[in-house]
């Protein structure tokens, strides 16, 4: 990952058209794509082939290989605030990151003035789409929702520790995890990511410019400090612990001022043990009493205000399998009791 990160310097000392040029990835990383070839693999870019949009831009569904292929196309559009230099990192970084819940790049189009990436195509779309558009009668069950955010910890754990130097996300939230066919998650979007110290040093990481992300997921210390760390991204992951047990969006104007952040209002709840009575309604007496305390527990204290106070991710994972594991004894001792 050193020589990547010297070769991500190099490629943005220049900008504009020139850096645009001086795209060139090491042999075998990525395949980049003519736009004429995007442009059949997508019919031209038909509106009826979008199947999401983002703040990037649209997400086209499409096929290569003689269509035996299937592709999401994600071009730039002309209102994205994601230049060049997000969309370059994202190629680096992705084209040399596997693991099974990381979403996976084929290949990227530079062509024309237009900055487009090829993903695999993910079945079941993003977690907030899923959340905001589902099928009432058939809801993800609390131990789909234990095992999707035990991927989304998986994903980080890997980024923060399993490469030669910390990665950080700096974007976690649900529009940012996709779910395949199997309803595995899988993290995507790393144009904000952020390439940090060797893995083995706690450093902090320095941003000299503006504080990125999402209003309702942003790290109160990240934005006060302006030092982005690993904990940047366990508290991303922490609001979207509490977004799938409520199913409430992070940020809510319309209610009252206490209660329109997510992250600060959930955790004010498990204070004062109220928190039952915020909880997805699908979920009511299905969660087992023991896998909720651990989950709870979790969530809240991802979202401390001092990143200090924070677990890294590694505890988180082994936090979230625990609870899974309790769920999954009481869910067993149930069947026995039933059995009888």
């Amino acid at each position: 990952m050193e020589a990547i990160s010297q070769y991500i310097s190099k490629l943005f000392r220049t900008s504009g058209k020139r850096a645009k040029q001086s795209l060139l990835l090491p042999e075998g990383l990525c395949r980049r794509f003519s736009l004429a070839e995007i442009k059949i693999a997508t019919n031209n870019f038909d509106e009826d082939s979008v199947i999401g949009e983002g703040a990037f831009g649209k997400i086209y569904k499409g096929f290569i290989g003689d269509c035996t292929v299937s592709v999401a196309v994600k071009r730039k559009s002309s209102t994205s605030r994601q230049g060049f230099e997000e969309f370059g990192t994202e190629i680096l970084l992705l084209c040399q990151l596997r693991h099974p819940n990381l979403v996976n790049i084929i290949g990227y189009c530079i062509d024309e003035q237009e900055m487009i990436l090829i993903f695999e195509l993910i079945a079941n779309g993003s977690l907030m789409e899923h959340f905001l558009y589902r099928d009432q009668d058939d809801p993800l069950t609390w131990k789909r929702r234990l095992q999707i955010c035990i991927g989304v910890a998986r994903g980080l754990h890997y980024l923060h520790t399993g490469v030669n130097h910390t990665i950080i996300h700096r974007d976690v939230k649900l529009s940012n995890i996709v779910l395949d066919a199997k309803l595995e998650a899988k993290l995507t979007d790393f144009g904000l990511s952020k390439m940090g110290p060797p893995s083995l040093s706690r450093a902090l990481i320095r941003v000299d410019s503006s504080v990125k992300g999402t209003v309702g997921y942003l790290d109160p210390a990240y934005i006060r400090t302006r030092q982005l760390t690993d904990k940047t991204d366990v508290y991303g992951l922490g609001v979207v612990l509490f977004e799938v047990l409520c199913t409430k969006i992070t940020v809510d104007m319309k209610l009252e001022s206490e209660q329109q952040s997510l992250a600060i209002w959930a955790p004010k709840c498990v204070e004062d043990g109220t928190i039952n009575q915020m909880i997805d309604p699908c979920l009511i007496g299905k969660i087992a009493p023991e896998c909720f305390k651990i989950y709870v527990n979790i969530a809240t204290s991802c979202v401390r205000e001092d990143h200090m106070e924070r677990p890294t991710i590694g505890e988180v994972e082994a936090g979230l399998e625990h609870a899974l594991e309790q769920q999954k004894r009481a869910d067993a001792a149930t069947r026995k009791d039933d059995s009888i």
